[in-house]
């Protein structure tokens, strides 16, 4: 879960650099992957309900949010006993209100995984001119991983170093750090963030509005594609959104990541973060200016800069452990156009049992060590399936599709293999909406739309708002890129419009400080603890008005025969047109 209304940014970002896949993630092959089983109600471990209705309802929102969110499941860990049995149980209640199979007959899609855990006392990277300079101290210097999963023991030696500034090659802003420049076998340098940012201009890039050439998952991606040997991105708190410590705890320790086809062959060798202090130190090894290359950097016409006299020895040794889980997925087919798709997506899964109470989110003022996320995300699920049951009840023109991914907390690593190995083509997915962590509040004046400003679909929630005369509230951190950071930019990726919209926080009773200090409470005290757990005392109101807008939306958009787009300029307009073209026949 991304919370975007929390006071805490620390918090959010917490949540959201949790390590995630990269556009290379593996496509399964048919012929080797093993069918999941289907559902069965007598196995489930907790009762369906019996008495939902399909007009969205606070009392059914309820009932469902209880369910999931009990101790039976044990916190929806993936791949666990009862993990996997909370799959069971949304399969079934899809099943219960309708929904038929969508996963070519299955209403599970297998997700095969990896945890891939670096032996620290064996592993090391060091970047230095001398050749007897001691190595990064990993947790408090640099921080570092390798997605080759096949090799336990990797190696590289005098790989030569080069400043790349911000690793884009963004050719619809005129953009490339790699432009004339062969990075094979060498180790680039890399700013978080993008240009637009650093220099506040409106009119580069997206300005302060941080685009997807910002997020550091897309620099290793251009970074491994461009060649190089290992690829290092500069922690700065204020471009990244968070400080070192939640860079530390985030790449130490086992990182899951999906099983890749080539064994990520197709990687850097070496992938990881260093210390502002520790890249300044090392610029001014090179006998260059750290302040003044990074402003350089931020204007067109940069050139990447070699670091003479630098160079980089890195050795990985890990372990490779191997698990799955399933992404849940249901369909309605249209009744005109059934080849054509509306995509509402949630992820089911949470962080599990901390069976080892030394564990960091682990909460010393309790014994409770289950993680139930009611909050994150058995709320998101209920809307999933709330919003699947009215829709049955209408019978729409187009086709619908509903999809509760697994992994989300590891990474978006279900929505990314459903990405990778789609059930529909994504030139016929029209739209999709993405729901996580909808705090239980009461009504409000506004809902949230994360990453304000990317498509159509914004103007329609707004002309759906308005009549109940409510407002689309932009995100008010575009800076800090949380569009990037959930489960719909798995699919934004391939081109289709998502909308991420959530909850408003100016409460109809209380106004703006009484809908922040409740999202403040939340973030401290059950955000990604075991006391995220659901209580009759919930009010949820607010949440079925706001699924009511967005069910509204989906029905207008399945009922139809719109195409809602990107708007001009947006990073994923590009894929999306080539994409539709590619469909209708077109060059």
């Amino acid at each position: 879960m991304h919370r975007l209304i929390s006071i805490s940014a620390l918090a959010l970002a917490v949540s959201a650099c949790s390590p995630d896949t990269s556009e290379d993630t593996p496509v399964a092959d048919p012929a080797t992957e093993t069918p999941a089983p289907e559902a069965s109600d007598s196995a489930l471990l907790y009762p369906l309900p019996t008495d939902t209705t399909p007009a969205i309802a606070a009392d059914d929102l309820g009932v469902r949010i209880a369910a999931l969110a009990d101790d039976v499941f044990e916190g929806r860990g993936p791949g666990t006993e009862a993990g996997e049995a909370a799959a069971d149980w949304v399969a079934a209640e899809m099943e219960r209100v309708g929904l038929q199979p969508g996963a070519n007959g299955s209403w599970f899609q297998t997700v095969e995984m990896v945890t891939q855990t670096l032996d620290q006392e064996q592993s090391s990277l060091t970047i230095s001119s001398s050749p007897d300079a001691a190595p990064f101290e990993i947790g408090s210097d640099a921080v570092f991983w390798t997605k080759h999963q096949t090799e336990l023991d990797l190696s590289f030696d005098a790989s030569e170093v080069v400043f790349v500034g911000y690793g884009a090659v963004a050719p619809e802003y005129g953009w490339d750090d790699y432009a004339g420049l062969n990075v094979e076998g060498k180790t680039v340098i890399i700013l978080v963030n993008d240009p637009g940012y650093a220099t506040q201009d409106p009119d580069l890039f997206n300005g302060n509005a941080m685009t997807y050439y910002g997020r550091w998952t897309y620099k290793f991606e251009e970074a491994a594609r461009q060649g190089a040997t290992a690829a290092i991105v500069v922690h700065q708190t204020a471009p990244a959104a968070y400080g070192w410590d939640v860079v530390r705890n985030s790449w130490t320790g086992g990182q899951p990541d999906l099983v890749r086809s080539n064994g990520g062959e197709d990687r850097a060798l070496l992938e990881g973060w260093v210390t502002e202090d520790v890249a300044m130190a090392l610029f001014e090894e090179a006998g260059l200016d750290f302040a003044a290359l990074t402003a350089a950097a931020a204007e067109p016409g940069f050139e990447p800069v070699p670091m003479d006299g630098l160079m980089a020895s890195g050795r990985i040794v890990q372990t490779v452990d191997y698990a799955e889980s399933r992404n849940v997925i249901g369909m309605i087919e249209g009744t005109e156009t059934p080849d054509e798709f509306m995509m509402f997506t949630a992820h089911w899964d949470h962080l599990g049992n901390a069976a080892d109470p030394t564990d960091p989110n682990f909460s010393f003022a309790s014994e409770d060590t289950i993680y139930n996320g009611a909050v994150d995300n058995a709320t998101g699920t209920s809307a999933l399936l709330e919003i699947a049951e009215a829709m049955v009840a209408e019978a729409p023109a187009r086709s619908v599709l509903f999809a509760a991914v697994t992994l989300e907390e590891s990474g978006l690593l279900g929505s990314a293999y459903m990405a990778a190995n789609p059930i529909i083509p994504s030139n016929q997915i029209v739209a999709g909406i993405n729901m996580d962590g909808m705090l239980p509040t009461p009504p409000t004046h506004d809902m949230i739309v994360v990453g304000y400003g990317a498509s159509e679909l914004e103007g329609m929630l707004e002309d759906i708002l308005a009549a109940d005369d409510r407002v689309v509230v932009p995100d008010p951190l575009p800076q800090n890129g949380y569009f990037y950071r959930s489960d719909h930019i798995s699919y934004a990726k391939l081109g289709i419009p998502m909308l991420y919209s959530d909850g408003g926080d100016n409460l109809i009773e209380g106004g703006r400080p009484a809908g922040q200090a409740e999202a403040a409470d939340y973030t401290a005290f059950r955000y990604h603890k075991p006391q995220d757990e659901y209580s009759e005392d919930w009010n949820l109101d607010g949440m079925e008005q706001n699924i009511t807008a967005l069910y509204t939306l989906g029905l207008e958009i399945a009922q139809s025969d719109l195409w809602p787009t990107w708007y001009e300029g947006n990073e994923f307009e590009a894929i999306r047109q080539a994409d539709l073209a590619s469909a209708s026949g077109a060059e």
